[in-house]
Order: C-alpha cells, then structure tokens, then sequence
C-alpha cells in the first residue's frame, strides 16, 4: 500500500507528537455539501450510495476535495449495515430516518439472527473500503467504523428511531438473558465486520455508541460498555506495519469517562456536554481525545466560529493526543463556507500548542 502523505490524524490516536492538531467531522460527507446531493439524486436513494463501492467512494472524497484541512476520511456508509445484513430489512422512509422491515421482539427471534459474514454478507462495505483507499493514494488515513452493540440493538427491536427506547427499555430489565444474547451476537458481529474494514485497508476504526447516554450507570456498564470491551479485546490492532487506532464514541457517555477510558481502545470521542480540559484532567495519558465542539456552532458567522474554536484548543492545552471534531455528526443545513471557516481555525490556532 502507498506510504501515507499526512498522519498526524494516527500520530495523535497514539498521542505521538504532531505540528497541528488533526481535525475531521463526523458525518463530513453528508447532506450539507452540494457535490454529495447531486451525487444522492445521480445514485436514487440513500441505501444505493452506501451499497455502491463507486459512489461511496465518490461522496467519501468530495470533503477531501472542498477542504485540504481535512486530517482523515471516513469510510461512506450506515451504522445499521449489520442489522440490515441479519435479515432485518432496512428501508429509509423520506423524513422519518430508518426503518426495519422486521423486529426482535423475543428470545426466539433474537437466537434465529445469524452472525453476518463480511466478506459474503457485507461485501458492498468492504469493496468500497479498498476501493475507497486505493482512491486516497496515502493522503491522509481512511476511518473505518460501526454502530455499538447498544445502540444497534436499540434500532431492531424499535424497528427504527426512538424517543425513550420503550421496547429495548423494557426487554432490557424484563428479559436480560434475551438481550444479552442479542448483545453478544452483534459484538461478535461487529467485531468482524471492523477486522474485514481493517484488513480491506480502513487505518483506524471507531464505534458509535449514540445511544448509549441513554442508559443508566448501571445500565450502561452492563448492557453497553461491556460489549464494546469485548469487540476492543477482539479487533487487529496492527495491520501493514502500524498500529490500527480505535476510537469509542459515547453521546452523552460524559459521566463515564473513567471507565469508557479503561475499555482498551486509543481514544475517546466526546460530545459537546464535555470540557475537554476536565475530560483530559480525568482521564489522564491513558487515552488520547477526540472532539468536542457544539457542531450548531457551525450556524455561526466564521468570527465566532474561530473563537470557539479557540477557545477548546485551550482546554485542551499543550501536547499531542487530541483529535479535533464536532461533538457529534455535521448537520444537513450548515453553510459549507462555515464548515471550512472552522476546519482552517483549528490548524491556524493549534500550532501554538505543539512543539
């Protein structure tokens, strides 16, 4: 594989010095950009991009494209790809977000899932990773991800979005057997699933715990923590010569911060809730961090943006182990201008914090 032009993304994970603080958004190809809605209306639906090596790999390089500030892409796809692959039918209803043609509903349906294949099963996701990095030519590094046990299992047994998880809720503390086989089921499948990104060419990986912030303490130990320990203690965490990063990302996990710390991974991602500097005092060298600014603040005018920016810069403070991202996913109506505004404001102001 081609030697990599820029790592500062990957020497930041390993809290290696860097001359900047690396910076990409989640969600960066994504519905704000005008190239990514042409492409959209070209591909027909959603679940036609992600399921189209070539169109994925298209919509995974325009950011690149539009902004050079970019440290990392990630791979174009969904979070619900496992799911999907179980033989639950996702389908994408216009304004509603997604949906399941079936539900797990009880512990016979939940032993009849099979355990996907990457290569047979989810082939499209893994085609597009190599043909995505074959694209990139040592650029920068491509991130590989999936959804957390949690919060996949959330969206199967709701058949799709949800306000207060009533159903996952109520298997949870009814029938924990049932949910802890669905659990482990998806970290064995999502522990797979990211060593076939791994091995098609994805140089880091991160899990989206998006709901797990929904949980108890108690609950989120259990029923989510848990199962991400285990898909860390299974990953590659050394391919093509050097280490394969991972990255935890809990929205609203800031309480936990100690113990997501000691599941085993490279990084934590935070949300906006969080104050970098706090989170680093608590976590101390074990970890490098990822984030963390309100991604709303990119409706601000750039003058704003850019002390904003700063201003978690110097949280942040001095050294090498931060990532910096939005506190969660781009949102469809930012101005492009804006998201490029604040993409130069963090290498523009971040060098002062690195030797």
């Amino acid at each position: 594989m081609t030697a990599l032009k820029n790592d500062r993304f990957l020497r930041a994970l390993l809290k290696q010095p860097v001359d900047v603080t690396p910076v990409w958004m989640m969600r960066q190809a994504g519905r704000y950009l005008p190239e990514y809605r042409a492409s959209r209306a070209k591909a027909g639906d959603f679940m036609s991009l992600c399921m189209n090596p070539q169109f994925a790999c298209e919509v995974t390089m325009q950011p690149l494209d539009r902004y050079p500030q970019l440290d990392a892409a990630i791979l174009f796809s969904d979070i619900l790809t496992i799911p999907d692959a179980m033989g639950q039918g996702l389908y994408f209803e216009t304004g509603e977000g997604p949906r399941f043609k079936k539900v797990v509903s009880t512990l016979a349906d939940i032993e009849a899932l099979p355990i996907p294949d990457p290569q047979k099963d989810l082939g499209y996701v893994m085609d597009a990773v190599s043909t995505i990095r074959r694209e990139l030519n040592g650029r920068v590094p491509l991130i590989g991800f999936s959804g957390s046990p949690w919060t996949l299992a959330t969206y199967m047994v709701e058949g799709g979005s949800s306000k207060d998880f009533r159903k996952t809720k109520a298997m949870l503390y009814d029938n924990p057997q049932a949910m802890h086989l669905l659990l482990d089921k998806l970290a064995q499948s999502v522990t797979s699933y990211l060593n076939g990104q791994i091995l098609a060419g994805a140089q880091a990986v991160q899990i989206f715990d998006t709901w797990g912030g929904n949980l108890s303490a108690a609950a989120y130990q259990e029923f989510s923590l848990a199962y991400m320990r285990k898909i860390v203690s299974g990953l590659i965490r050394e391919h093509e010569g050097r280490k394969v990063p991972v990255i935890l990302f809990t929205k609203n996990g800031g309480l936990w911060l100690e113990s997501i710390a000691d599941a085993g991974a490279d990084a934590l991602g935070l949300d906006w809730t969080c104050d970098i500097g706090n989170a680093r005092e608590r976590v101390g060298s074990k970890v490098a961090l990822q984030g963390n600014m309100d991604p709303t603040v990119l409706y601000a005018k750039p003058e704003a943006i850019r002390t904003e920016v700063g201003r978690i810069l110097a949280s942040y403070g001095k050294g090498s182990g931060h990532v910096f991202n939005l506190g969660h996913g781009i949102t469809p109506e930012v101005d492009p201008e804006h998201a490029g505004a604040f993409l130069r404001a963090v290498h523009e102001l971040s060098a002062q914090y690195h030797d």
